[in-house]
């Protein structure tokens, strides 16, 4: 079979490789397609670490673990009872850093981060059911401090992340969704996907704490500042933190509460995938463009400069 490999910093090969032998408990699939997730297969192949602290050598799987993907289970392990060769899937959980990704022609995935998903849906419908479980759970978080029916969220950053949280926000009933970014093609998709504004920060004229909620996509301080400022019960964090940011004064009283991530878990996958389902989270309008995997590199390339926001990579023929 193929594979992709970053062999070094900003050079990726579709190289041969041996097709993987499931383990007892792991299924082995024939990829479909596989969606970017624009932070790990930025970072990766610019040469910086995911996370702070984290080691990073080559070569390197893609995307490690190359985690969104669908395709179809075509072997089972002898202890795996909840897969059959032919029954479609989509990955819910990453596999971590220890094993190849899913850039390949074939990948062996324990069957307990896999999700049976429905034949007619296109490969750009749901491949991204990864991302959408990551940001149902810091909407889970969020709900512990109560509904979100008839309130006003705001989110910062509109990546494919926050195009996501625009939808699930409006589907779990929030009355007002207001989104910020600094790119105005961004603005207007969240609109399009059910944003009732979405806004440069720079043309926010509200001084006041006029969100319910809030939940930055973005991992800057700077933005989480911004919506921290706007916001008056809560803010999730949900980009990746990178540097120290401060808690205001001003929020000191009256139980504001600022949030990190959660944990990846099944209860939220399925709620998320159930959003798909009924066409409540369209996961296709972040797809901007579709390549092969041996056109990787031209792919990072699109998202280093903001000309894409997702890229889907199938198989050649």
């Amino acid at each position: 079979m193929k594979q992709l490999v970053i062999t070094e910093p900003g050079k990726a090969i579709w190289t041969d490789a041996p097709i993987p032998q499931p383990s007892p408990t792991e299924v082995l699939v024939k990829v479909e397609a596989v969606t970017t997730c624009p932070q790990w297969d930025l970072h990766i192949m610019n040469g910086e670490p995911m996370f702070s602290g984290m080691d990073l050598s080559y070569p390197y799987h893609p995307g490690q673990p190359g985690h969104e993907m669908v395709g179809e289970v075509v072997a089972a392990g002898s202890e795996v009872v909840n897969f059959v060769p032919g029954t479609r899937v989509a990955v819910w959980r990453d596999s971590g850093p220890a094993r190849p990704g899913a850039y390949a022609e074939y990948v062996a995935l324990p069957s307990e981060n896999l999700l049976p998903v429905k034949a007619d849906l296109k490969p750009e419908d749901i491949a991204s059911l990864e991302l959408a479980m990551c940001v149902h759970v810091s909407f889970d978080q969020l709900a512990m401090l109560g509904s979100l029916q008839g309130k006003t969220l705001g989110i910062t950053g509109l990546g494919p992340a926050g195009l996501i949280a625009v939808q699930i926000g409006k589907a779990l009933g929030a009355a007002r969704v207001v989104a910020f970014d600094l790119v105005t093609e961004r603005c207007e998709l969240a609109l399009e996907l059910g944003a009732d504004e979405a806004l440069d920060p720079a043309d926010e004229k509200r001084d006041s704490r006029y969100l319910d909620f809030g939940l930055d996509m973005t991992g800057f301080p700077k933005a989480i500042d911004f919506l921290v400022r706007h916001t008056k019960t809560a803010v999730a964090v949900f980009g990746v933190l990178r540097d120290p940011m401060t808690f205001p004064p001003s929020h000191w009283y009256g139980g504001f509460t600022l949030m990190g991530y959660g944990d990846h878990n099944l209860g939220a996958a399925r709620r998320a995938l159930s959003l798909i389902d009924i066409g409540a989270l369209r996961l296709a309008p972040l797809v901007t463009h579709q390549m092969e995997f041996d056109a990787y590199e031209d792919g990072i390339e699109l998202l280093r400069n903001r000309q894409a926001i997702k890229i889907l990579f199938s198989i050649k023929g």
